[in-house]
This record gives C-alpha cells, sequence and structure tokens, in this order.
C-alpha cells in the first residue's frame, strides 16, 4: 500500500496546508493595523498579542480538514483487510467507524494539541517581534505593519507579514533583510530566497554596496511568502502523516475488536522512503526502516524516541517534522474464504 498511501496523503496535504493559510489571513484580518498600532504605542504588549485573536474558531478549518482525512485514512485502511469466515458461510468484513469512541477520542485530543501548539508558538514569536521593535526603536505603525503585512486589493488580504512564521522564520528573515541592505554574500545562501532575485543581489554585491529599499522590498516580500508556504507545508505534511497512521492502526484495531483479526495475527514494519532526505534515525543503515513489531509495539528510535507509527505526536518532535514514513501492516493467517 506505499504507492497509494503516499498518494493519500498528497491529495490531502493541499487542504490542510490551504485551511492553515486560511487562518492565517483570517487572523491577519480580525485587527486593524491602527488598533495594533495603538496598543504598540502605549506599550500593552500582552493586549496587542491578545488583539491579534489567535482563538482556536480561526483554525476550524484545520479541524475539519483533520477530521475528513482521518475517516479517508481508516476507510482506505479498512480496504485492504481481507474479510474472514467466522461462521459457516458468514464473511466478516467490518467497516471504518469515525464514531467510534477511541477514534473520537484521538480527534478531539490530537486535534485541541494542533491547535494549541500552533497558538501558542503564534503568541511566543507576535510577543518576540513586538518586543524587539519597541527595543530597535521601530515605529508602531511600522511593527503593526510588520506583523500584519500589507493590503494587497487585488487579493483582498494582508500580504507578507509575520504572522504565521515561527520566531526561528522571522529570525531567518530579520538576517536575510540585514543582509540585503548591507550587500552581504549570505543572502545568497538563503534557501527560502527567491532565485529570479539573484542578479540584482550580485550586482549589489559587486558595487559594494546594500541593496536600496526599492530593490530590497520586493526581494523580502518574495522570501516571506515563500517562508510562510514553507510553514504551511511542513504542518500539512506532518498533521496529516499522523492523522492517517493514526487512522490505519485505528482500522486495525476495530478489526481486532469485531473479530475480524485476532491481534497476535497483526504485525507492522517500519518502511522509509530510502532517499537522502531520511533522518539518520529513520533510514535503512541502523535507523527504523525494516524494524518490525508487534500490533501493539513501539518502535524505539536509535536516539531513543519512541513511537508507535511515523508522526507520532507523543513522539520528540525530532522524529516527527516532514516524516515521510510509512508502516506496512502484515496478517499472518486469514481465513481462505474461497
Amino acid at each position: 500500500m506505499a504507492n497509494s498511501w503516499e498518494q493519500l496523503i498528497a491529495s490531502w496535504e493541499p487542504r490542510m496546508r490551504q485551511a492553515f493559510l486560511d487562518a492565517v489571513y483570517q487572523i491577519r484580518d480580525s485587527i486593524t493595523l491602527a488598533e495594533l498600532a495603538r496598543l504598540i504605542e502605549a506599550g500593552r504588549i500582552d493586549d496587542a498579542v491578545r488583539a491579534v485573536g489567535l482563538d482556536p474558531g480561526k483554525f476550524r478549518s484545520m479541524n475539519a480538514t483533520l477530521v475528513a482525512a482521518f475517516e479517508a485514512g481508516g476507510l482506505a485502511t479498512m480496504a485492504t483487510i481481507p474479510a474472514t469466515v467466522v461462521t459457516a458461510g458468514y464473511r466478516l468484513n467490518i467497516d471504518f467507524n469515525v464514531r467510534n469512541l477511541r477514534a473520537e477520542e484521538w480527534l478531539r485530543t490530537y486535534s485541541a494539541q494542533m491547535i494549541r501548539e500552533i497558538t501558542e508558538s503564534q503568541q511566543a514569536a507576535i510577543r518576540d517581534v513586538l518586543v524587539k521593535g519597541m527595543e530597535e526603536g521601530r515605529g508602531p505603525r511600522q511593527v503593526a505593519g510588520d506583523l500584519l503585512g500589507r493590503f494587497n486589493p487585488k487579493t483582498g488580504r494582508r500580504e507578507h507579514g509575520l504572522i504565521g512564521l515561527t520566531q526561528t522564520q522571522i529570525e531567518w528573515a530579520r538576517n536575510y533583510a540585514r543582509e540585503l541592505a548591507t550587500g552581504d554574500p549570505a543572502a545568497l545562501t538563503r534557501k527560502m530566497r527567491d532565485t529570479r532575485f539573484d542578479a540584482i543581489i550580485r550586482r549589489a554585491i559587486a558595487e559594494k554596496r546594500g541593496l536600496t529599499k526599492a530593490e530590497a522590498l520586493p526581494i523580502f516580500r518574495a522570501y516571506l511568502h515563500r517562508a510562510l508556504r514553507v510553514r504551511a507545508e511542513t504542518i500539512a505534511r506532518t498533521e496529516m502523516l499522523a492523522a492517517f497512521h493514526a487512522s490505519q492502526q485505528e482500522s486495525y484495531q476495530q478489526a481486532i475488536d469485531a473479530g475480524q483479526l485476532t491481534e497476535a495475527q497483526v504485525t507492522k514494519t517500519w518502511v522509509s522512503m530510502r532517499d537522502d532526505r531520511v533522518r539518520f534515525t529513520h533510514d535503512e543503515h541502523g535507523g527504523l526502516d525494516g524494524t518490525t513489531v508487534p500490533f501493539s509495539g513501539v518502535f524505539i528510535s536509535p536516539r531513543g524516541g519512541v513511537l508507535r507509527y511515523p508522526g507520532d505526536k507523543q513522539a520528540p518532535i525530532a522524529e516527527t517534522v516532514n516524516c515521510r514514513c510509512h508502516l506496512r501492516y502484515s496478517v499472518s493467517y486469514i481465513n481462505d474464504l474461497r
């Protein structure tokens, strides 16, 4: 099921990515630039952070996508589990039940954790921007504009703001802005830069000068646009991977509960993409790739991380972010239906 599983995840990633971006755009539009600038000018940092509007309701589309993807994964998995004969001539082949109490509990807990992590990281990032802006003596409207971005009448939304980015991404963006302003060659090493502007940067470096504001603005905005896309893609990949693998585990558990299988019949094997992007703890050279455990067993990475499946939210983040691995479930015996 490796190829079909990867295709299923790939088909749902764009939906989660767009759900996150829609939430970011909604948050940026939830407060006016003038109101945010007023709070910043008054030094009311806590109020400014709250005013941005990072309430869980903004992420309801992400929650809906998570539920739908979880169900899709469960249905796809159930279709691969053969029916079994429990009495003469009677085939047992259950359907995936997303309303199962255990499934509902996973969705409720995971969704709450996902949204809490996003909102808390955003609150920290916003606070950091506000504090540093005040320390640097930047004007309140300028700091507010940095966060919210500028309104684009063509798209009808605010674009190129810092809201939505992680603290690390914001720091990278700050460094990139300084590199552009000073003509630092390091600007050409930024992975999220838009290479279409490289000629302009090289010319400024050759002339031993920094870029003018007019030159740097579109380049910096392109960087912010790409950074937000990377953030959205990382979230989409991580959350969809977790949802699909949790639904896969839940599908087999429901089949076991119904008597279609026994737990002793089922094992699961870790399968990596086996390319140069696989983290060393998951690869075939001493990592988890090829490791087989019982159905209720866990995988122990070389770094000590404990995972029930790829993308397991209970595992260390270093083992889950942007993971592309999957599990291959095997059943040792299924009654012959012929």
